[in-house]
């Protein structure tokens, strides 16, 4: 590659880039999945549109799915809130495990069945299509104020469910007999168990790392959580375990552990999710090939129809029995398995192990998570009021970033205020920080001064809160407690920190 086609290359990809995110601002007033919207971009550029890119390396773009979906995977896990997602870990995990076998078996059937599809290939398609996609979900579900215990089990789920999936289509699209049932199920365990394993260890110690050191400047703390969540990836699949559940949870273990300069971190995670979904979802539209598609629109629709009609709600019943959850919650997370471009990733599996077909189970599949993309995303926030669930929105997070100060043994706190804090109309001294930590400044309008004890607190607010190291936690638990509950926050049971201190219910709440 010379200089020329360099400059080129920037050209063209910029361009992209720009179009792509204007796309997203349509999209998001139209209901239009933006996933749908870069999957088209790609179709145009390919060799049926007018950009008439010939692409069809399909080895090329499974490594970069792989890696993209490491990203994604990693801005999810950040933005995950443990006190949401510990209640859910069971449900989400059955979910996981016996909710895709099941999956896996219907839809597999319907294919053979329906639509006269060998068994391997049957299979494939199942295992491919039960996966729930984490950019969807992710991209989804927190726009719609859903209760914590739906958004905890069906993030989870997607973030867990594409271990056993990929171990299944990597076994059903091997050369020979497909392995005995409860061998593949020894392997999943084994790698679930090396993956969580690796994740859990790498996520901790990078933590306590980021915690405990003080970086030169503040854009290297981005950076460094972003190569701590690759390495758990690459640390559990070297080690024959799940990377991708590894990454998953180490990102999780580290967006949960009150990190220095925490806003900018998810600042940056968020545009380089934003990219690789771009880039994922471009390069996936460049690879199809839109003539070829029209034989497989019926089989897809019709196994598509199946998949969400019968093997997902089937799944979920089956699998939140024990739970007892309710039948309004179980609707909305039956409809809530999205589909995006996992599936697609996952299809150039066998093509790229040479499986007899492949072409045809590619094409399936994408035009089964287009179409079904298409009909779910846009109606799930219509579904959640229509099941009454979501109405109620919780008071808004406090915005803290915290700055290590290293040889004064404290800790500085940015502390931003939102329109929705109870923390509104609160004094200072009402705020009760434990001894050791006091607000130092307040900025109002531009304007910067020192509070009194009985200056009020209002929206919009940034104050700068120094406290010393045993008390750094206890101080921003109470702040959360008071921006959630209130000045009476562990008075009332809202918040957790009673006087003087702060209580459990603060912490770990998201950012």
């Amino acid at each position: 590659m010379t200089v020329h086609h360099l400059n080129q290359l920037l050209l063209a990809s910029s361009l992209v880039l720009l179009v792509a995110v204007a796309a997203v601002r349509v999209s998001s007033r139209s209901g239009l999945p933006s996933l749908l919207v870069y999957l088209g971009i790609g179709v145009l550029m390919g060799q049926d549109g007018i950009g008439d890119i010939h692409f069809d390396n399909a080895e090329l773009t499974q490594v970069i799915g792989y890696a993209a979906l490491v990203v994604i995977l990693t801005e999810g896990g950040l933005g995950t809130k443990w006190t949401e997602i510990r209640p859910a870990l069971p449900a989400a995990s059955t979910l996981a495990l016996a909710g895709v076998a099941t999956s896996v078996g219907i839809t597999a059937a319907s294919a053979h069945y329906l639509i006269g599809l060998e068994w391997r290939h049957a299979l494939i398609i199942g295992a491919v299509v039960s996966s729930t996609d984490a950019a969807a979900v992710f991209s989804v579900l927190r726009k719609i104020p859903l209760p914590a215990r739906v958004t905890g089990t069906l993030e989870a789920e997607s973030g867990f469910n594409d271990a056993p999936v990929v171990i299944l289509v990597v076994a059903f699209s091997t050369a020979g007999p497909v392995e005995h049932w409860y061998v593949l199920l020894g392997e999943i365990a084994l790698e679930l168990a090396i993956g969580a394993a690796v994740g859990l260890a790498v996520g901790w110690l990078g933590s306590w790392g980021l915690r405990h050191v003080a970086l030169p400047a503040s854009g290297l703390y981005p950076i460094a959580v972003m190569a701590i969540a690759v390495t758990a990836y690459a640390g559990g699949a070297l080690a024959h375990g799940s990377g991708f559940l590894a990454v998953y949870l180490a990102s999780m273990v580290m967006g949960n552990a009150k990190l220095p300069h925490w806003p900018a971190t998810r600042g940056f995670a968020d545009g380089l999710g934003w990219i690789a979904q771009i880039g994922m979802f471009v390069l996936l539209g460049l690879l199809v090939t839109p003539h070829e598609l029209g034989a497989d629109v019926g089989p897809a629709l019709l196994i598509g129809l199946v998949l969400t009609m019968v093997a997902r709600p089937v799944s979920v019943a089956l699998c939140l029995l024990p739970f007892r959850v309710p039948w309004r919650e179980q609707a909305l997370m039956s409809w809530a398995g999205l589909r995006g471009a996992v599936p697609i990733i996952l299809a150039t599996i066998p093509m790229v192990n040479g499986v007899v077909g492949s072409r045809h189970i590619f094409n399936i599949v994408f035009v089964l998570v287009v179409a079904y993309t298409l009909v779910q995303g846009p109606t799930l926030p219509w579904l959640a009021r229509r099941l009454r669930l979501g109405e109620e929105q919780e008071a808004a997070d406090l915005g803290i970033e915290s700055a290590p100060l290293e040889r004064l043994r404290g800790h500085l706190l940015s502390v931003a205020i939102p329109a929705g804090s109870r923390m509104h109309g609160v004094e200072v001294n009402e705020l009760r920080l434990p001894a050791g930590a006091a607000v130092t400044l307040v900025v109002r309008d531009g304007t910067s001064f020192v509070p009194l004890p009985t200056t009020a607190l209002r929206r919009g607010d940034e104050l700068l809160v120094v406290a010393t190291d045993p008390v750094r936690d206890a101080a921003e638990q109470r702040l959360r407690a008071v921006g959630r509950g209130g000045k009476l926050a562990g008075w009332l049971g809202t918040g957790g920190a009673g006087a003087g201190g702060a209580g459990p219910h603060g912490a770990g709440a998201g950012r």
